[in-house]
């Protein structure tokens, strides 16, 4: 019988008394390309009833480093941060698309950084939040690129490069993950491990797992006191199939918001 993998350090978010709701996103991808799926994201951080925005990963299709935050499209994605984060608290876990955002980008910013996994304390409850990627253990070739590209080493060597470098680089990957993908429906994508998911759910103390990732929104019993929600992703500039969800927490409960016409 293998052997399990180690536990992760379980951080903690503890919501202060007066927060009334919490958004939870993940999966956006915003990139130049998707104007319609900006737009939506914009005017969600803008007109949000919720005390806080938490999101779980690959806000941005690919994140190049924090220098590139000054210019462009990532400029506009860093001030719709910022203007959201000077009235209420955003919190950001970096996803398998964005690992890259960092420190100056966040304090910049003025948004929270979130380690992977967190447990969300709110209302009574305890949450696990996790962007999903480090449970997908099925999939053996992408948890060797997670292990290389998450190291120091890699990321210097990375950042290091001139930026023109580094589009090229991350285009490089995005072709690489998307030919992985191409022909295969989402049902097909490889999933979390549920026994691991429910090993950290109990050592967590945190009976309810939201995560993203695997584009594959549901709630699912995993074992008998532990279930998950998983995040939609969003894209609403596919006229065919538009879709962008939030998972508001409330001291009711989870609900979900869907924000796609």
């Amino acid at each position: 019988m293998p052997t399990p993998a180690p536990l992760p350090t379980f951080w903690e978010l503890v919501a202060p008394a007066d927060w009334t709701a919490v958004d939870l996103i993940s999966d956006l991808h915003l990139s130049a390309q998707t104007p319609r799926t900006f737009e939506a994201w914009a005017a969600h951080m803008r007109d949000t009833p919720a005390s806080a925005v938490i999101i779980l990963g690959d806000l941005f299709e690919v994140w190049i480093g924090d220098d590139a935050r000054h210019e462009g499209f990532e400029s506009q994605c860093a001030d719709v941060l910022a203007e959201a984060a000077s009235r209420m608290t955003v919190a950001f876990m970096c996803g398998n698309r964005d690992f890259l955002v960092g420190g100056e980008m966040l304090r910049d910013c003025g948004v929270r950084a979130l380690p992977d996994p967190t447990v969300l304390v709110a209302f009574g409850e305890r949450l696990l939040l996790s962007h999903g990627d480090a449970l997908c253990l099925d999939d053996h070739e992408y948890q060797q690129f997670r292990a290389q590209v998450r190291s120091l080493a890699w990321q210097r060597e990375f950042l290091g490069r001139p930026l023109e470098q580094r589009h090229a680089l991350a285009r490089s990957m995005r072709d690489h993950s998307e030919q992985r993908k191409r022909g295969k429906p989402v049902e097909d994508w490889v999933d979390i491990d549920k026994g691991t998911a429910v090993r950290w759910m109990h050592e967590a103390s945190a009976p309810t797992l939201i995560h993203g990732h695997t584009h594959r929104p549901q709630h699912e019993d995993l074992a008998p006191g532990f279930v998950r929600e998983v995040l939609s992703d969003w894209d609403l500039d596919d006229a065919r199939a538009p879709r962008a969800e939030v998972m508001r927490l409330r001291r009711s409960g989870l609900a979900r918001v869907p924000l796609a016409r």
